[in-house]
């Protein structure tokens, strides 16, 4: 069973406020969920975030997958340690060359004469 940590939408229309829930990954966003692990609510001033840093670090153990939106608000409330990330494992690929670097690499392999000419 994959299990995602997620957000959970309630509150009447144009008031919205999320719980914090672990799911499985095929269940809609607001369906069936298997354990709420706290709230967010972002219209307050300042926003209220609530989260049971104890439950979030189990679930994670287990191989639970988080939101973008789930992982931040999991930084903000310290879940994750210093440098600690839930997705070290799989870093992003290197950056492809851009057009500007592209003639900048061409001038570096063509013959010294070519060079010289410029």
């Amino acid at each position: 069973m994959a299990t995602r940590i997620r957000l959970r939408r309630t509150g009447r229309r144009h008031k919205p406020s999320y719980r914090i829930v672990v799911t499985e990954k095929s269940a809609p966003r607001d369906g069936r969920f298997i354990e709420t692990i706290g709230h967010y609510n972002p219209r307050t001033e300042p926003v209220t975030l609530q989260v049971d840093a104890d439950k979030a670090r189990d679930w994670l153990s287990r191989g639970a997958t988080t939101s973008d939106t789930v992982r931040s608000l999991l930084k903000k409330a310290g879940v994750f340690a210093s440098g600690e990330s839930q997705l070290a494992a799989t870093a992003p690929a290197e950056p492809k060359a851009t057009q500007a670097e592209a003639p900048a690499e061409e001038q570096a392999t063509a013959p010294p004469e070519a060079q010289e000419k410029e």
